[in-house]
């Protein structure tokens, strides 16, 4: 929740604004201000205050207790001209949510946090929970200094500063400077020195949200997700027409290395320790088994393993526990969720310890170890039973497996190439990504928004399958990859190539993009009122009988078609043999829009007829949208009726 605070007409008004913006993550606070900020800060997550920031910090200073779990606060100026992200911009989500109400408010985002600033990912923003000294970490980054990073696990990263470098294969166990530990395991002594310590609480109690088992430097409260990735190789394809910028070498350890401390670091040295979620703990109970001791055991199997329970991603269990109290509310607990599977699913998992009694009480030979290794992975901690202290029969059983690492694919439309038309959703991702394949010229619109040391894998017109196979390639090493297409990239671009050569070893996120199509029909009017088609008239990869047939089953059900890739120098003759297919259906008055670079600075369109047109002065930069019998021109604009029950329409009401 959002508190909004504010002490003037004017800071009402604004507050107003985004109480209407956001009505379901706001609450506006009445009273005087003073304890207006009090509430607020100790029932929101986030506060933001239409008031100066030195009356703002004047009134949080004597409630700030620990970055970690204080909320984060904005302030907006009297003028609303700037949204200042004042406290909390990582942890609390200040910077983000200073951009957001920036883009509500019209009004500037400030801030100030100086990795946000030189565009550096901040060490806790990775979506993964961070130990150790990330103060002096994230001062070496910005420094320049040499910094470590030891992938104990291939996990996907963002693209990190080029002065952080993968160890020599024949470095020394024992070295020093800052250094980044991508680790499941805890180091020895069980805690991970630096100024951002917080001790943990013991994970059988349940009074936090994230267990921490006697870790210092716990500072975020969720487990991250899968979010990006670093493993610094090289592509080495030998892909024809593929260029490398910022190439790194390295590779990562082996995920299913023996169970130990973490490499020993020499005193002193700026070190974090980011938790990947890579380990899932099967578990099985039985009825009524308390939840006490099902966290208990976990607890135990994890810290006689030396696993560090920040890493944990999920409980899983068979179907038939799904609703058992205890396991649900262990999971709640430990902030991660319950998954389960089928008994089928679980007995076709080969275990080391099978077992009669589960196999007879819910129909497999294994629960505990099964759940963890449905998935593939490591088997780190065998079956172990709880112990109970009134020496009882064990109720609860688990099992703990490092899951292998999954590398992420984005594919990512740009839009039509206007930098407006680009999605918030399509730059988080360019900004995620580690590795950037695409088009030369389409890197070129969106290379300012890449996080320093990205690395880019660009080529030329022709490459597709290149580019997909890379894609997915470097997906396969462990990385977080971005594959860019113009419009939609699963509209006659990427996602179709890419999609075809991945499989279910990798994590797909498509991101859509507006298409040249839409963004033509926006400028023409409404040409795509009613029921459309896009039909590409290239025979590149098409036959052109194939791609007649299609355009004369458009033109016989009358519906509007948008032509791309229309005509180029070495094929002239698509486009008017498709337009006289189309004049055998339709009126030579029938409207016809003409629109080149959609929505970018030397964009140009007209409005002309079926008859009227004239092929030669369309190319490949061009979409070309033919109406049906409906369509008309009305003020100049390209109108297709809906047909609606008011509305005047040749076709009749639906």
């Amino acid at each position: 929740m959002i508190g909004l605070i504010s002490a003037t007409a004017a800071g009402a008004v604004a507050a107003q604004r985004l109480a209407s913006a956001w009505p379901e993550r706001t609450r506006l606070y009445e009273g005087p201000v003073r304890d207006a900020v009090g509430r607020a800060f100790g029932e929101c997550e986030q506060v933001v205050c239409f008031l100066a920031t030195g009356a703002v910090v004047r009134l949080i200073a004597p409630l700030l207790a620990d970055k970690g779990t204080d909320p984060g606060v904005v302030c907006v100026d009297e003028g609303g001209r700037f949204a200042v992200s004042l406290v909390g911009g990582h942890a609390g989500g200040a910077n983000a949510l200073a951009v957001e109400v920036g883009e509500v408010l019209g009004a500037e985002p400030v801030v100030t946090t100086a990795t946000d600033a030189v565009g550096v990912p901040g060490l806790d923003t990775l979506g993964m929970p961070v130990e150790g000294d990330v103060a002096g970490v994230s001062r070496a980054l910005l420094d320049g200094e040499d910094v470590e990073l030891d992938l104990e696990i291939a996990w996907p990263l963002p693209a990190l500063p080029p002065n952080v470098r993968r160890p020599a294969p024949d470095a020394p166990a024992e070295r020093g400077g800052p250094a980044i530990v991508v680790s499941d395991r805890v180091p020895a002594g069980g805690r991970v020195s630096g100024p951002e310590e917080t001790l943990g609480t013991d994970l059988a109690g349940g009074t936090e949200e994230t267990p921490g088992t006697d870790l210092a430097g716990v500072t975020e409260e969720t487990p991250g997700t899968d979010l990006a990735g670093v493993t610094e190789e090289t592509l080495g394809t030998g892909l024809a027409g593929v260029t490398e910028e910022t190439p790194t070498a390295g590779r990562p350890k082996d995920a299913g290395e023996p169970l130990g401390a973490v490499p020993h670091r020499v005193a002193g040295d700026a070190r974090v320790v980011l938790r990947p979620p890579s380990l899932v703990v099967g578990v099985g109970a039985s009825r009524g088994a308390p939840a006490d001791e099902v966290l208990g055991l976990i607890e135990s199997a994890l810290r006689d393993a030396g696993l560090s329970p920040r890493s944990l991603a999920e409980l899983a269990t068979v179907d038939a526990k799904a609703d058992e109290p205890g396991l649900v509310e262990a999971a709640a607990r430990l902030g991660v969720p319950l998954v389960t599977h089928s008994a089928e699913e679980l007995a076709a998992v080969e275990v080391p310890n099978p077992s009669d009694a589960p196999l007879a009480a819910v129909g497999t030979p294994s629960v505990a170890e099964a759940a963890a290794l449905v998935g593939g992975g490591e088997l780190l901690v065998p079956k172990r039973k709880s112990e109970r202290a009134d020496g009882r029969p064990a109720m609860a059983t688990c099992a703990v497996v490092r899951r292998p690492a999954r590398g992420r694919l984005a594919v990512v439309g740009l839009g039509p190439g206007a930098r407006d038309l680009l999605t918030p959703r399509a730059k988080a991702e360019l900004r995620r990504a580690s590795v950037l394949v695409g088009l030369d010229q389409y890197v070129d619109q969106i290379r300012d928004l890449l996080r320093p040391g990205t690395r880019i894998l660009e080529s030329g017109l022709g490459a597709e399958e290149e580019r997909a196979r890379t894609a997915v390639a470097e997906a396969r090493r462990g990385q977080a990859v971005a594959l860019i297409g113009s419009g939609d990239a699963g509209v006659y671009a990427m996602a179709s190539p890419a999609l075809a050569e991945a499989s279910d070893d990798i994590d797909v996120i498509g991101v859509p993009g507006v298409t040249a199509a839409l963004a033509a029909a926006a400028i023409l009017g409404a040409p795509l009122g009613h029921d459309h088609v896009s039909i590409s008239l290239s025979d590149l990869h098409t036959p052109w009988e194939v791609i007649e047939r299609r355009v004369r089953a458009a033109a016989e059900a009358d519906i509007v078609v948008t032509f791309y890739n229309p005509r180029s120098r070495g094929r002239d003759w698509q486009l008017p043999k498709a337009l006289a297919i189309l004049a055998g259906h339709r009126e030579p008055t029938t409207p016809v829009g003409v629109v080149r670079n959609a929505s970018r600075p030397d964009g140009s369109h007209r409005l002309t007829t079926l008859a009227a047109l004239d092929p030669a002065t369309v190319d490949m930069m061009t979409v070309v949208t033919v109406g049906n019998t409906a369509t008309r021109e009305i003020a100049g604009r390209m109108v297709t009726p809906r047909g609606y029950r008011w509305q005047e329409n040749p076709e009749g009401a639906e």
